[in-house]
């Protein structure tokens, strides 16, 4: 394949594509009637890989954009923003340039987040129809994006039919009913596994299994019949145009057995792959490396090491050492060779379930912006959580409410979007998506710059990665080889600038720089690099 390759140095000068004052803001699109203005790109990317590592941003459904009024987002909200997450053209510097969309459950649930699904064949009313999701797909696919389903199948809702077949067939005392053993369960009184937890069916001695919520009773997969089901389910999907799922506690479909459970997923998803190859999966096994590499043979997970408010990427852009952070990666990114499967690094720093990154890396610091170079430069397919690129802020706090960390984002425009039920939280940002586009400088512009650094250079994204190791400071960075070619990444998480020589840590010469984020006053002389304070370059 060509390699096309993009010099960036316009892009430290993002401020150019700040929003003129005179921008028409509609509610829909958002950069309807804007310009944006970048200097000449003399080897502009025009044939990019067609595979799975991409930028991909999770929204919750229910919290993003409302079309209708009702203050619920929903489908037709996600495609009316589509000029803000992907315009169509990588390089525009209007929209995000999000690779790839992660919708949290939309199917029919009578919850606000859907995670207790009622049925599964059937889009919940308030997020729309079958229709607006196949225009979703459509619309994706015609601007290269791929478009991923959250699908809980480790627990359904309690009110699925499923579910009510069930405890009927217990009731009935019918043993012969196909939905008898559909739930795992056991009788009032008999002894419960350990570490799990049992739910009892009203006005019965029937105990269900029900470790997240009583509102979700969890099927019981040594049943044939609720393997098919769930396969169906995602083949279903598969069919009509979604690229791959999120797999919701992937690792309790059989709880505190991590071999079963690798075993029901590498049967599962090799069912997948036999409908379609090259299915983007990834699996939410939240636990430390050790649990999540009996996973990684059979499917990508998250990388829970890297992400919140202690992880990796935070430590380090709390001005860490860079060095610990390459260091890391070179041996994740070992470990995913050895053990095989696709390969494929999935970082992030928060997403639904955990207290947003904002609440403990703040925007005027400069750590949001450290934090998401760090990561957005990284092999594999990154996700960024919706309103991340904002400082959107939310956290359960002594609320114990997850509603809190899925508030609503801030368009700025007279989207009627409200914060979902249970909210408590009320610190939140006054900054909006209209207030950041104009603000050159502003992290919302920054994710802009990192997703077309990126691209402009592929081998970022999956190349061979080798960390240099720099003594003595907390620059630190890596060089990525693929197709032929090589980069190099570095970063300064610092306040202050740094001058390395960077014939110390590789035998490699590098004499384009190809792309900054962060402050000017980059200086490449020869093999001495100056890299000012909270700043990202890419050499060539």
């Amino acid at each position: 394949m060509k390699r096309f390759f993009c010099m960036l140095f316009a892009l430290i000068l993002l401020a150019t594509c700040a929003l003129a004052e005179d921008f028409d803001f509609k509610v829909y699109p958002l950069s309807e009637g804007g310009e944006c203005i970048l200097d000449p790109l003399p080897y502009v990317a025009d044939e990019l890989p067609d595979d799975n590592n991409r930028v991909f941003y999770e929204i919750f459904v229910g919290s993003f954009s409302d079309s209708n009024g009702d203050g619920v987002g929903d489908l037709q909200g996600i495609i009316n923003r589509m000029d803000y997450l992907n315009d169509g053209d990588p390089f525009s510097g209007l929209s995000l340039g999000v690779e790839g969309l992660w919708l949290t459950p939309i199917f029919q649930s009578p919850s606000y987040h859907k995670y207790d699904v009622t049925d599964y064949y059937t889009i919940d009313p308030a997020f729309g129809t079958m229709e607006d999701l196949k225009q979703l797909i459509d619309l994706c696919h015609e601007r290269d994006v791929k478009i991923i389903l959250d699908l809980p199948i480790n627990h359904t809702g309690h009110k699925n039919r499923l579910f009510t077949n069930f405890v009927n067939a217990h009731i009935l005392n019918n043993p012969g009913n196909i939905y008898y053993d559909f739930f795992t369960w056991v009788n009032e009184g008999d002894p419960l596994p350990a570490g799990r937890t049992f739910a009892k069916a009203p006005g019965t001695r029937l105990l269900y299994e029900a470790n997240f919520s009583e509102q979700m009773p969890e099927p019981n997969f040594d049943t044939p019949m609720v393997r098919q089901y769930m396969l169906d389910v995602a083949l279903f999907y598969l069919d009509l145009g979604v690229d791959g799922f999120r797999f919701d506690a992937a690792k309790y479909i059989y709880f505190g057995d991590h071999a079963a459970s690798v075993d029901f997923w590498d049967w599962y998803i090799g069912e997948l792959k036999k409908v379609k190859p090259d299915v983007y999966t990834v699996a939410e096994v939240w636990d430390g490396d050790g649990i999540i590499d009996q996973y990684l043979p059979v499917t990508p997970c998250f990388n829970f090491a890297t992400s919140q408010a202690e992880g990796l990427i935070a430590d380090t852009a709390r001005a860490g050492d860079v060095n610990r952070f390459t260091a890391y990666m070179e041996s994740y990114l070992g470990r995913l060779d050895r053990l095989g499967g696709d390969k494929r690094a999935t970082l992030f720093i928060s997403n639904h379930d955990m207290d947003r990154s904002a609440g403990y890396l703040t925007a005027a610091s400069g750590q949001m912006k450290c934090a998401a170079s760090l990561y957005l430069l990284s092999p594999g397919s990154p996700f960024l959580y919706y309103g991340e690129e904002i400082s959107l802020r939310g956290s359960r706090g002594g609320s114990s409410t997850d509603a809190n960390r899925r508030m609503a984002m801030l368009w700025g425009d007279g989207d009627t979007i409200r914060d979902p039920e249970g909210t408590t939280y009320a610190k939140q940002s006054p900054y909006t998506v209209k207030d950041l586009s104009r603000i050159g400088d502003s992290l919302l512009n920054h994710v802009k710059q990192l997703i077309m650094i990126r691209k402009a250079n592929p081998e970022i994204a999956r190349g061979e990665y080798k960390a240099l190791q720099f003594e003595g400071d907390k620059l630190g960075g890596f060089t990525c080889s693929w197709n032929g070619s090589t980069v190099a990444v570095l970063h300064n998480t610092t306040q202050r600038d740094i001058t390395v020589d960077l014939s110390a840590v590789t035998d490699l010469s590098f004499t384009m720089i190809s792309g900054i984020a962060g402050a000017d006053g980059v200086i490449l002389d020869g093999t001495m690099l100056t890299l000012p304070g909270q700043t990202s370059v890419v050499l060539r």
